[in-house]
């Protein structure tokens, strides 16, 4: 069977399709698994061993442009696609494999998609900063796994943990383009905080855990991961430091930033997409949460630790702190994230495949 999964374009979220992807090639080994996704998430699909091919395209997700849905759609009817999963839950996301044809089509319902989605599979009820859970509180990762079974039946058994696959070629490429020698060792700090300030931790224990890490493991290159919009503020990190971090936020494309925390040594990271990344490459990593939840979207990885504070008014979801004092996030101290790291790099690494 030939199946398409319309993938969402968060990077988190992309990251917990993998498991949807996972249990289908179990149910059908020698089917084929392809993806349609935006350009800014593709990525992390080709990091899939699963995924045979990578179909990208903002046509999809964007606004109504009818010309350029007709085109992808006629793109995708040439392969003949006999089931599409359908992730998001926009009707835009729907409206492709329709006018491709796919005869089954499944997704999460929504009254608004009737007939786009042909076999509807559950009720979504998220918005804003709760998107990645519905009515029950399931994280997105159980959501989309549950797809490839019964919506009538419970899940059968755990949801396996997101897991990525390792390329060579691209990680030394993205190393050369960063200006990184090839046997520098990373520690990867994903400063990023797409969905507001309240999630990010002060520049100031930034600095602080990097002058720790800096004591300990002096042969570990700090590297400062991130879009455009953080580069500000990880500007100011590297400074608190002296300059020892290297600054790459908004300096590379996401399949680079990806690459490199696929090698580091060891990550810290915000509630972001870069953390479960981190997390579905096995790497010994930190998680800091504040106003989110850790317990509806972790990391997934025995190799991760979560630093978080469970304030009285956490959690909240809320962009910025309601209460102007941001206690959540920068109550947790460096010498913690610090010694919750050396703990989660006890382990051995997964090697590259």
């Amino acid at each position: 069977m030939r199946t398409l999964i319309v993938a969402p374009d968060s990077l988190a979220e992309a990251v917990m399709t993998q498991p949807l992807a996972a249990l289908l090639r179990g149910q059908d080994p020698s089917g084929r698994i392809d993806v349609l996704a935006d350009p800014s998430v593709a990525p992390v699909f080709e990091a899939m061993a699963e995924i045979a091919e990578v179909f990208t395209s903002g046509h999809a997700f964007g606004p109504v442009q009818p010309w350029g849905k007709f085109q992808l759609a006629r793109r995708l009817d040439r392969h003949r696609h006999d089931r599409v999963y359908v992730l998001p839950g926009s009707k835009r996301a729907a409206l492709v494999p329709w006018l491709a044809g796919i005869p089954i089509r499944i997704g999460l319902h929504s009254g608004t998609r009737w007939g786009l989605i042909n076999q509807p599979h559950c009720t979504v009820h998220a918005s804003g900063a709760e998107r990645r859970t519905d009515a029950l509180g399931r994280p997105a990762v159980e959501r989309f796994a549950h797809l490839a079974f019964d919506a009538s039946h419970p899940l059968p058994g755990q949801v396996p943990n997101p897991v990525l696959v390792r390329h060579a070629v691209r990680e030394s490429a993205a190393r050369a383009r960063a200006g990184l020698p090839a046997d520098a060792r990373l520690l990867a700090l994903c400063v990023g905080a797409e969905d507001g300030p309240s999630r990010r931790w002060p520049a100031r224990h930034w600095a602080s855990l990097i002058t720790i890490a800096a004591g300990e493991w002096p042969d570990l290159r700090p590297v400062l991961l991130g879009t455009a919009g953080d580069r500000a503020f990880a500007t100011e990190v590297a400074a608190l430091c002296g300059g020892t971090a290297l600054n790459l936020c908004g300096q590379q494309a996401l399949g680079d930033a990806v690459a490199l925390v696929a090698q580091a040594d060891a990550v810290v990271a915000h509630d972001c997409g870069l953390m479960h990344v981190a997390a579905a490459y096995s790497r010994p990593m930190v998680a800091v949460f504040g106003p989110t939840d850790p317990r509806f979207a972790p990391p997934r990885s025995p190799r991760a630790k979560v630093e978080w504070l469970h304030e009285a008014c956490s959690p909240c979801n809320d962009p910025v702190c309601r209460f102007a004092h941001g206690r959540c996030t920068s109550g947790v101290r460096p010498e913690s994230v610090f010694a919750s790291l050396l703990a989660a790099a006890r382990f051995p690494t997964r090697d590259i495949r």
